[in-house]
């Protein structure tokens, strides 16, 4: 068993259950979101996005290309969530937060097709 590879698998799936644990409850409801587990799903995004910098393979860039969809669309969430608490005093309404849910829920698309690619891989390696 390659270690490298389990610390790489590990972060792929933690950062789509992190972004699954955030996306999943009443869309406009904002006490079925918390901050911060948007920010633990950012934060092992990057993660995952800096530990598939190394791979240079075709599917590795699909891989990167994926996670840098999903980073950015987790941090447009948290944009989203900043300006409506502190610049604009709009508050948590309804609707804030089913932009910021609808956001996580595309970052978790391409979080899915990022572990989708990464069985698909796995399972064409041969020993």
């Amino acid at each position: 068993m390659n270690p490298e590879k389990v610390v790489f698998g590990f972060f792929i799936v933690m950062a789509l259950t992190l972004n699954f644990g955030f996306f999943i409850g009443d869309i406009g409801k904002p006490e079925y979101h918390h901050v911060y587990e948007l920010a633990a799903a950012i934060f092992v995004n990057f993660v995952a996005t800096i530990l598939k910098f190394g791979d240079r393979s075709h599917v590795g860039a699909l891989l990167l290309s994926a996670s840098l969809v999903a980073d950015l669309q987790l941090l447009a969430a948290a944009i989203v969530w900043g300006v409506a608490m502190n610049i604009e005093p709009i508050g948590m309404t309804s609707t804030v937060m089913a932009s910021i849910v609808s956001l996580a829920g595309g970052a978790m698309l391409a979080n899915v097709v990022s572990v989708l690619l990464l069985v698909i891989e796995t399972t064409t390696l041969r020993r």
